[in-house]
């Protein structure tokens, strides 16, 4: 018990030891699970029984499909640097070809490339398939992978709608291997001691939730210069964003959700602009948008992008204004859960600062948090530079972030959580070490999910979209054969 103590110590995280034997005594499940730790296991109410590790005496022999900015660095160059004796990469595939040989070169291997996906997966044979692809082609690879016998680990969102949600579930059902999804803001100490509080019902029963979420003008916009842009290519951010946002929610409630209405628009990007262009490198109003943005002076991006753009036409410094984007820019929520909870959200994308803030209300009180909220931190964050903090996956120091617990009749309590910026909030590394290294580490606040998790995030975002198409609430029991449970434990 002492073992277990002392890691969740370095997670910023005080629990007594019988807590700590009840939530293994709650445990139904083998320790030496290495896809029930970290994976989205089988679907529905009938859960399949998790694998007992890759049980090999070599190295675990990883492909990955799609090369971008987040294939090649977290789910590539930085497993590569941190688990050489664990695992390696056997194949490389992306519709791109120049970014392709870039992507080898940056991550530091020397496994083969290939256009043709179906030519690597014949040729190479992995024990596991990344993908890092598109939003929208998710699916392709993750049902192409698990109908080949291969375990897959893909970025999430899982999918970008109910019909993809719904054929991801059937070839799971079809395959005895299994999905994992790169839900890493879990594993964030500050995310976990919220959980806890929430799981030890500090404040009773939690009755409704206000979360709200802040993109800043710098990162906000990059959403629209990018991809990311075109609904048919990320479900909007409902689902690309928003899906971190609502697993968190779910995790922390441990409920599915019921029912959604949301509202949304596109007033502030897209065709609401002055001026556009093709992009900001050859745009003729560069002196005049405040949202010019020189990608020259990131040779990473010019590398990894401008380079290649002839092979498929992809820009990355695409205009903010262009007609083509259909997202919604503001967007709000109301989410009942099937255990009576009821969540308000919002998610901005063109504020001032980049952040975050939360309250849940209890029967017995009320908890509030909040992440890099200028005006109630010390901190004086410049905000174009905080995203790639966040994203930096390089060590960083550890810091204290407040939360309060304020009891009924009581006078308000500040905990101070140990935290740190860099890999969102601690959580990418965690969540890796927990898939490569630790696999047979304890979990006692659930860390680990199923595919239920990771389709109930989804289906949040799909039934926003729907509700404000249709103008009413949507029912998520209307979307898949996956039902809502009030109790997910």
């Amino acid at each position: 018990m002492q073992s277990i103590a002392q890691d969740l110590g370095v997670l910023g995280i005080q629990i007594d030891s019988t807590v700590i034997n009840k939530r293994i005594m709650e445990n139904k499940f083998s320790r030496r699970s290495f896809l029930y730790s970290v994976s989205m296991l089988a679907a529905g109410t009938a859960f399949a029984p998790p694998l007992t590790g890759f049980g090999m005496n070599r190295k675990l022999r990883v492909a990955l499909v799609g090369t971008g900015v987040r294939g090649i660095s977290f789910w590539g160059k930085r497993l590569v640097e941190q688990y050489p004796e664990i695992l390696e990469f056997v194949g490389l595939s992306d519709i791109n070809p120049g970014r392709l040989e870039f992507g080898k070169q940056y991550m530091g291997v020397s496994c083969p490339t290939f256009v043709d996906f179906d030519k690597m997966m014949q040729e190479v044979k992995p024990d596991l398939l990344i993908v890092t692809t598109k939003d929208s082609t998710h699916h392709e690879f993750i049902i192409k992978g698990l109908d080949a016998g291969i375990d897959v680990l893909t970025e999430k969102p899982l999918t970008t709608d109910e019909k993809k949600c719904q054929e991801i579930l059937e070839a799971e059902k079809r395959s005895d291997k299994k999905l994992i999804v790169g839900f890493n803001y879990r594993w964030s100490p500050y995310i976990t001691k919220i959980k806890e509080l929430i799981q030890t019902k500090e404040v009773g029963e939690i009755t409704s939730v206000d979360f709200h979420w802040y993109l800043n003008i710098h990162h906000g916009a990059s959403y629209f210069r990018r991809w990311h842009g075109v609904a048919e290519n990320g479900g909007t951010l409902w689902v690309h964003k928003a899906t971190h946002h609502f697993d968190l929610l779910n995790w922390w409630l441990d409920s599915d959700p019921e029912e959604v209405f949301a509202y949304g628009d596109l007033e502030h990007y897209g065709s609401n602009g002055p001026f556009r262009g093709k992009s900001c490198r050859s745009c003729e109003h560069k002196s005049d948008c405040k949202y010019y943005w020189d990608v020259t002076k990131s040779q990473h991006d010019m590398n990894l992008y401008v380079k290649h753009e002839d092979h498929d036409g992809y820009i990355r410094d695409g205009c903010v204004y262009r007609h083509e984007i259909d997202i919604f820019d503001k967007m709000s929520a109301n989410i009942k859960y099937a255990n009576n909870a009821v969540v308000n959200y919002s998610l901005t994308t063109y504020s001032p600062y980049e952040g975050w803030k939360i309250a849940f209300n209890g029967q017995n009180g009320r908890i509030d948090a909040w992440l890099d909220i200028p005006f109630m931190s010390k901190d004086n964050l410049d905000q174009e530079a905080l995203h790639a903090a966040e994203m930096d996956q390089t060590p960083d120091d550890m810091n204290q972030e407040p939360l309060v617990v304020h009891k009924n009749f009581e006078e308000p309590k500040i905990i101070n959580v140990l935290s740190e910026r860099g890999g969102h909030g601690g959580g990418d590394r965690r969540l890796h070490d927990k898939i490569f290294k630790n696999p047979d580490a304890d979990d006692p606040f659930k860390h680990a999910a199923g595919l239920r998790d990771g389709i109930m995030s989804v289906l949040i975002g799909v039934a926003a979209r729907n509700s404000i198409e249709s103008k009413g609430p949507v029912r998520i029991e209307n979307l898949t054969e996956i039902k809502p449970s009030a109790d997910r434990s």
